[in-house]
Parts: structure tokens; sequence; C-alpha cells
């Protein structure tokens, strides 16, 4: 059996064709599209190819195709024809660049090296012939990161059948690639203060300052690749730029005093005040800039900053020219913004723990205080007893008085060597004036007596109480101290009897007599005001009223007696 040739022809009117007499051996396989003649002649075997060069149609579409093919590849993205077996009928150049090579004979994922689907979409051409165009991204073995858009190209005849897929494809490297770089920034500042809560609560704020440098360190060098950082921290109250880290600066830029100010203060200087990066191309040509590493011949400068306000400046330098790129300043701004807000973190870290502190000392003075007193009293009055008479005695009952009070001493010492910041916040500059002042307070209800406690303990006064006048009295012949308030209205003794007992054997040390809404029957305040009584507080007191009374107190006495301010 002879086997007929097989003729493709391309003609607008297929009846019309000469080879119908020339050769009516001949398998002819007609078609009216140059596009779909020359896919035909991708899937298909022929003997021959006749086109009627009369056909103005066939021509134009002929012209067409050529423009497009032409177009197409010189398209910096790729595009790819393939057929439902997904085998490659065409690419352009950008496509076969990235196969490394002619894709022919090979099927789609075969060309670009089996690469791995990352989705959203894991099966591209299978969505497509299903419901139209699917977009989806792969990872090929060669590091490239390719986004595809897959369009199903459907047939007239019979209509609606899928014969070939269209691929677009565009190479998202680059892109990706700085996805990444950001995705890893925002890790690293998510770790740069993170600590296990055990680990944590055992460091000490030196460690928890060493371990985020540390941090900030290493992940400058392994993500941006820096080596040479200075970051420095803006102190409010001076306007001073604190160095942090000067990694690879020469010690006098170390050592060097900057402020928050636009003229002689660097580059750094500039930032902190505009809160804008500065990127120094050529450090020789710029007039801001004052050597920080040494052969620096670049630089760039960013703002630290959190809630909008400027915290400190990150500065990095390069002995290469113009050697940080606009992407450069935006990953550094990035990792910037994650560690003002890790600092702002550690100094809420540093706050919990210096309030922790400060409350658990507060609550061991609070729960010591009165027993210490309650020691004090009772040796003061031995002591009273054997003064004169047993020498012996006397001075063990001193040594019990000393180190009793010395217990008070040494809690708050080791409160202030635990967190000296939070001793220092709760003492403003008035305060500090009454730091040290030894007050003795004279009240039977207990309640006063620890309030007295927490309220002048805690501005640095050395609190004792008392719970009648006579234990008032005897504290007050043989102690030493600077002011003493007293209830008048005491067990055993009123005010006015308490005041006059106190200025018989300590003259010179001032009394405030205190009074409860203001109930005097024995009318103690008159007659203490008249023999020059220079104080007086009403009950209940807020802590205001009671210091102002005190630094009243303080001032040296004018030659008429005078009242401190009757406070209601």
């Amino acid at each position: 059996m002879t086997v007929k040739p097989r003729i493709l022809v391309l003609q607008h009117r297929p009846t019309d064709t000469p080879l119908n007499k020339c050769r009516p051996d001949a398998d002819l396989v007609f078609t009216e599209s140059v596009p779909r003649a020359l896919a035909l002649l991708q899937r298909e075997r022929f003997d021959g190819v006749y086109a009627d060069t009369a056909d103005l149609k066939l021509l134009q579409q002929a012209g067409t195709v050529l423009q497009a093919d032409r177009i197409l590849e010189s398209l910096a993205d790729a595009v790819v024809l393939v057929d439902t077996e997904l085998n490659v009928l065409w690419a352009n150049a950008a496509f076969e660049s990235w196969a490394g090579g002619p894709c022919k004979g090979k099927t789609f994922y075969e060309a670009l090296g089996s690469p791995e689907i990352l989705g959203p979409d894991y099966s591209p051409f299978h969505t497509a012939l299903a419901h139209g165009p699917i977009s989806t991204c792969l990872h090929a073995p060669n590091g490239k990161y390719l986004h595809l858009h897959v369009t199903p190209i459907r047939s007239a005849s019979p209509p609606g059948e899928v014969t070939h897929f269209v691929t677009l494809g565009r190479d998202i490297t680059a892109e990706r690639q700085q996805q990444q770089k950001f995705d890893a920034i925002h890790r690293a500042g998510r770790e740069l203060a993170a600590l296990d809560p055990d680990a944590l609560s055992e460091m000490s704020i030196e460690g928890r300052v060493d371990l985020l440098k540390s941090n900030i360190l290493r992940y400058s060098r392994d993500l941006l690749h820096y080596d040479v950082i200075e970051i420095r921290l803006l102190d409010e109250a001076t306007g001073k730029l604190e160095a942090l880290i000067a990694e690879g600066m020469t010690p006098e830029a170390k050592d060097r005093t900057l402020f928050a100010k636009a003229e002689a203060n660097g580059v750094t200087g500039c930032v902190a005040v505009s809160g804008k990066s500065y990127l120094c191309p050529d450090t020789a040509e710029d007039k801001h800039y004052l050597l920080g590493a040494a052969g620096a011949k670049s630089s760039l400068t960013v703002p630290l900053i959190y809630q909008d306000k400027v915290i400190g400046t990150f500065n990095v330098e390069s002995p290469k020219l113009n050697a940080f790129t606009d992407e450069d300043q935006q990953f550094l701004e990035i990792f910037s913004r994650e560690i003002a807000a890790a600092l702002h973190t550690l100094e809420l870290l540093v706050a919990e723990k210096r309030t922790t502190a400060n409350q658990s000392v507060e609550a061991i003075s609070r729960e010591v205080a009165m027993p210490v007193d309650e020691i004090l009293t009772a040796a003061t009055a031995l002591l009273d007893r054997y003064i004169g008479h047993d020498e012996e005695m006397s001075e063990r009952l001193q040594h019990v008085l000393s180190n009793a009070r010395a217990i008070k001493q040494c809690i708050q010492r080791v409160g202030e060597t635990i967190c000296p910041a939070a001793a220092a916040d709760e003492q403003t500059p008035r305060h500090h004036k009454l730091r040290g002042l030894r007050v003795l307070v004279a009240d039977n209800d207990e309640r006063v007596r620890r309030s007295a406690h927490q309220l002048l303990g805690r501005i640095g006064c050395v609190i004792e109480t008392a719970h009648d006048g006579k234990e008032t009295v005897t504290m007050a012949r043989l102690g030493n101290y600077d002011v003493i308030l007293t209830d008048i209205r005491l067990p055993d003794m009123n005010g006015y009897e308490v005041f006059k007992k106190i200025r018989a054997c300590q003259p010179k040390v001032p009394v405030i007599l205190m009074s409860s809404f203001g109930y005097d029957p024995s009318h103690s305040l008159v007659k203490a005001r008249q023999e020059g009584c220079r104080g007086v507080l009403y009950k209940p007191f807020r802590v205001d009223q009671l210091v102002d009374v005190l630094e009243t107190l303080r001032e040296p006495a004018r030659s008429e007696p005078r009242t401190a301010a009757a406070v209601r």
C-alpha cells in the first residue's frame, strides 16, 4: 500500500487550491491561520508545505507573526509555548537562557531542571486547564526565583478545547532575595533582646546591655555585611550622644563628645537633630564628616527612631568611595527601627527590674522597721536604767542600739546597690536636702508609725518610732535626732508635756506637734507655739505637706519664734 504524502496547505480558501488537480493522491491538511500552521509543523510530520502567495490575508498574517516573533525574542521576560503534554513547542531567548540552552524536545519542567514549585498554586497547568489563567512561583536549581503566568489557548474547532499553554515568566530573584533580607532583618530585630525568661531573670542590667550589643554586632555583620559600626544614644536631658557601640572606629572617634546639633558635631549630630538619614559618598568632600574609621571614604548614618522620636544614631563606614546605595540605606533604616524597638524593650525591662527590686527592698524595710523600733525603745529604756550604775551593761546596750540601727542602714545600702538608679529616681532635688535626716516619730497609732517609715524612708530619712511620751522623751535624751514629730494625745502625756520635756533635754532639736483634725482639748498647740514650737501638722497629712514642714525646720531659726505653715 502506497503511503500518500502529507502536505500542509496554508490558504485562506482551501477549496480553490491547485493541489486538488495536480496531486490528487496527496493527503492535504488545510489551515487558514499562520500561527496554527506553525503549531501543526511543530507537532506533526509533513512532506511539504503549500502557501498561496496571492492570498493577501495570509501574507498579512505571516508579517504579523514574524513581527511578533521578533518582539517575543527581544523581551527580557520569558515566553514559552507548550502543548497539553507540556512539551515545549517554542521558547524565546530569555526562557532558553533560564534553561541553559535549546528546549525543543523537552517538557517544560525538564527544561528548567525540575524546579521547586513555591506556590501559591502547586499545579499551575492543571489549574489553568480547569479554571483559566493562573500565576505561581518557582525556584530553579540554578538559584533563580521565577514568577509564571500560565494562560490556556483554546481552539475554535472544536470550540473551547485547550490545545496549548502560553507561559509568561519573570525573573524575581532580586525581589525575592530582597524580601528574604527584609524578613531576616525583622527576625533579627525580634531576637535582638530576646532571652529565655529564666535566663533573663538571672542577668544584670549590664548583662542585658552586653547581650544586645553582641546581637547588634552579629546581625550587622551577618545580614548587612558591615564591619565598622557606631551607635550612639541620645540623652534627652543634655542632648549628648553617648556611645553604645564603636566597632572599628578610631580611639579618638570613640571618645569624641557629640551633641544633637547641626554644626560642629559631624554627620551624627546632623542626623540626630534632623531625624533624617545622611548618605556621604565621599568623606573627603563632605563638610560635616568627622573622621570615624581609619581610611573611611564613604559613610551612611541613619537615625534610631522609636514612636516618631529620635533616640540615637546608627553609623556605618567603608574604605570604598560611594560604597552605599539607596538599598543599603533602606535596609539600614529598617534594621535601625528594630534596634530602637529593642532598646526601648530593654529600657522597659530594666525599669521593671528596678521597680521590682525597689519594691522588694521597701517591703523588707517596712516589715523590719517596726520590730527594730521595738528593740530600740526597749534597749533605750534599759540603757536609761543602767547608765551611771553598770558601765559594762551600758556598753552592751549601746552596742545593741548601734547594731539595731545598722540593720535599717544595711537594708537601704543593699537596695541602692541592687538598683542605684531607682534610689536616685525616687529623690527629687528637693528630697536630696532631707536625705539622712534623723527623725523620731511618736504616735500610739501603729498605722501612723508605719506610714512614717514608708513615706519618709522612701526619700532617704532615717526613721525611728515610739509609742508613748515616756519612750519619746527617753529616746530623745539618749539619742541623736534632727527632728522629732509627736502626737499631742499620747497615752501617758499630752503634746505640750512631751514638748516641754524634750526641750528640757534637747533644747536645739526642732519639735513638730501632730493633731487629728485640729482637735486639741489640752490646748497643747497654743501653749507649745507660745514657747517656740516651730511646726504643726494636722492629720491625715500628705507627703508634700510633711516634706514642706521638714524643709522649713531645716532652715536656720529666726530670732523670733516661728511655726511652720500649719497645713490641713
